[in-house]
């Protein structure tokens, strides 16, 4: 094993340090990660939890679009986290990983924390507490454990947590992809449309995010002949997708492909 020097190994630590600092999670089309990268020149745009731009894969290419109108000599900002987490969470991750506390406005006023933290906090207490567990058995693949988990939870907090609560909300969204392995579409649709809203109130604005959770949700919908309502979610979609992805990504090329797939069948049942 080779020996370092201080100086050595100081300079290791700085440079995993400035690394760690600046990638970017690469993920694909539908914000799935996979895998990280360094993008030097992105990696000078300051972080915001109101940002007024995202970054986008289109393979290893990243992009930076703008989601809010931008005034001449306005600074460009993205979010460097998942800017769902409540503002305390937000700012522990941004000192964490960062090394800086975000005083943003959102997290000076806790902006939307009431909404994510609604319901008996005993429920959403142990919901928390839940979500590492949620989170191996997603890791593992084993998706009927995680739909009886969280179904065990979800149908005990219906009256006492709000769908907008912020660990409810991971439940639900955990429950629908595991719905989606199992190829139980039904179920699975029931639980995103329960996302549909508070996914509107925490990624306000076109947010890839949302968009793409409306196209999944779309696509529940035409898989199961639901044609008008899958017209609907996915013109949603789209309106979003548009803006954060381009009409050029691949991703939204097959949104609109599948969009027109569902206008021919509600057309062709209509006629």
């Amino acid at each position: 094993m080779k020996n370092y020097t201080d100086k050595q190994l100081m300079r290791k630590r700085r440079l995993i340090m400035q690394v760690t600092c600046n990638c970017f999670t690469v993920s694909d089309g539908e914000m799935q990660e996979a895998g990280v990268g360094l993008y030097p020149s992105l990696s000078l745009l300051n972080h915001s939890c109101d940002p007024n731009c995202v970054m986008v894969f289109e393979g290893k290419l990243l992009q930076l679009r703008a989601v809010q109108d931008i005034r001449q000599g306005e600074e460009l900002t993205v979010s460097y986290i998942d800017v769902m987490a409540t503002s305390q969470e937000r700012r522990r991750l941004t000192e964490r990983q960062y090394c800086f506390t975000c005083d943003c406005r959102h997290c000076e006023t806790g902006h939307k924390d009431a909404d994510r933290l609604a319901g008996d906090e005993r429920f959403w207490t142990q919901a928390k507490d839940t979500i590492p567990k949620v989170e191996e058995l997603q890791a593992a693949a084993y998706w009927q454990q995680l739909v009886d988990t969280c179904r065990t939870f979800t149908s005990k907090s219906q009256d006492v947590l709000p769908d907008t609560n912020l660990y409810l909300l991971k439940m639900l969204d955990a429950t629908m992809d595991a719905c989606i392995n199992l190829s139980r579409w039904e179920e699975a649709l029931s639980f995103g449309l329960r996302t549909l809203h508070p996914y509107q109130l925490y990624y306000a604005g076109p947010h890839p995010v949302r968009g793409v959770q409306l196209m999944r949700v779309g696509k529940l919908q035409h898989h199961l002949g639901k044609l008008s309502q899958a017209l609907d979610t996915l013109k949603q979609a789209f309106d979003i997708l548009k803006v954060t992805h381009g009409r050029e990504h691949p991703l939204t090329r097959n949104l609109q492909q599948l969009l027109a797939d569902c206008e021919a069948e509600l057309n062709s049942k209509l006629d």
